[in-house]
């Protein structure tokens, strides 16, 4: 069955004392286009995570979003007391060299304005638990994403389903009226010899004539050619999957049958259905554009 191009998935899942998040979206594109934002942590696994997608998803613009949301308590900074000590120490022995009174009562208004003060317990490194964390996410995120594509696609498959019901159905109207445009061109033929006044002519030869004429309008070809195409295209549906190339180029070649029955018509009735014919095929046209 087929699949749409468009689709999203995400997940969020928690390691410790952060939260990950994993966000994925996909649009039509003829190819794959891949682009990726990770977290600085997880730029090492960035050639990892790149395969692992292109080989899930294989076609269309996808954007991958990868962050990391901290517990703020978590990457808090402490106070380095040794440094502290050192700077307590220092201001001490100032006070007493120089005969200044020790700033006992807002020490920490002088201390906080000092560099240095503060260390940093929050230690950037991945480890294997938290990449195999990672790697589940990024796995759900694009299941989800593959899913959503399949939901599009089964939408999609239903909607040529009803534009090909369509063309076929019309193609039969056609068929209605073949016999009378017969008529209608040999009544218009026989009308314009009867307007020549005094002009002789041979009527075996007018017949035959006519019958070159109308075999050169003959549309069974096209109709049989187009309804192939139809059946070819409700077949490709079906395939596994990356069908969306290929279902363009059958939708070109009922354009062409439908087009060239459109030429040959010579009747106003039978080329308002083709006209509505080709309405439908542009909507399958537009659509294919989606499929993977």
């Amino acid at each position: 069955m087929i699949q749409s191009m468009t689709g999203y998935g995400k997940a969020d899942i928690q390691f410790a004392e952060k939260k990950i998040h994993v966000e994925i979206k996909s649009l039509n594109s003829k190819s794959l286009d891949l682009s990726m934002r990770l977290a600085p942590l997880y730029r090492e696994k960035e050639m990892e995570i790149r395969q692992y997608i292109s080989q899930q998803l294989e076609r269309g613009k996808i954007d991958l979003n990868i962050w990391i949301e901290k517990n703020v308590i978590a990457q808090s900074p402490s106070f380095n007391e040794e440094v502290i000590n050192k700077y307590i120490n220092q201001i001490r022995d100032i006070s007493q060299s120089q005969s200044l009174p020790f700033p006992e009562n807002n020490i920490w208004e002088v201390l906080v304005r000092l560099p240095e003060i503060t260390q940093s317990t929050v230690v950037e490194e991945m480890t294997d638990e938290e990449w195999d964390v990672l790697w589940q996410a990024i796995k759900q995120a694009v299941n989800q994403l593959i899913n959503f594509r399949k939901q599009e696609g089964e939408a999609l498959a239903n909607k040529f389903a009803k534009n090909l019901e369509r063309i076929a159905s019309l193609m039969k109207e056609v068929e209605s009226y073949e016999q009378s445009r017969v008529e209608k061109i040999r009544l218009r033929l026989e009308e314009r010899l009867g307007e020549l006044k005094g002009v002789d002519y041979d009527k075996n030869r007018l017949e035959q004539e006519l019958i070159y004429y109308i075999e050169k309008l003959d549309i069974n070809e096209e109709k049989q050619r187009l309804a192939n195409h139809l059946n070819y295209f409700k077949e490709t549906m079906l395939e596994e999957k990356g069908q969306g190339k290929k279902l363009g180029f059958i939708a070109q070649e009922m354009g062409r049958e439908i087009n060239t029955t459109g030429s040959k018509s010579n009747l106003a009735e039978m080329q308002n259905l083709v006209v509505m014919m080709k309405d439908e095929l542009e909507q399958i046209k537009e659509q294919v554009l989606n499929v993977m």
